[in-house]
């Protein structure tokens, strides 16, 4: 199936007042239940496939996506020789740590670890940290400077 472009789904969708709470429905209750212990492996897969679907060349592009998205507004705390320590804040995941025990961003790390690997072409990960009791999200991005992607690699993994 042919995906329409992000262009075009910020244009038809993007003005468009939409409620977290249906979003919240289907991550925290729908999801947990069609996909049993593997859930937040399975969102950060997710997360994975859509930065693949929809390339983004610069970390001001994956910002905005991040708000467009509803996910909350990321901001680098960080930035080391081989890692970024980035918050996701605002009022979905405010929302979202107060009622939930665990809040949980695996789709939005999933996205961000393949979108800093496409933008550094080495090979990177990222992992959700505890988060303190301020209503904000923490992730940690960590790529490895020995592990380059040639363009090849790079293709492959976006058929997948």
């Amino acid at each position: 199936m042919k995906l329409p472009s992000l262009e075009k789904l910020y244009e038809t969708f993007g003005s468009i007042s939409d409620s977290a709470f249906g979003a919240e429905l289907l991550r925290h209750a729908l999801l947990p239940e069609l996909l049993g212990k593997d859930v937040d492996s399975l969102l950060y897969w997710a997360g994975k496939q859509l930065a693949r679907r929809y390339p983004l060349d610069t970390l001001d592009e994956v910002k905005t996506f991040f708000e467009r998205a509803g996910w909350g507004t990321l901001s680098i705390v960080k930035e080391q020789n081989d890692g970024l320590s980035v918050e996701l804040s605002g009022a979905i995941i405010a929302a979202r740590c107060s009622v939930y025990e665990r809040c949980a961003c695996q789709l939005e790390a999933g996205f961000l670890a393949q979108q800093i690997e496409r933008q550094t072409r080495l090979v990177t990960e990222a992992i959700e940290l505890p988060p303190k009791r301020d209503g904000k999200a923490r992730i940690f991005v960590k790529w490895d400077r020995k592990q380059r992607i040639d363009e090849q690699e790079a293709q492959a993994k976006g058929d997948e």
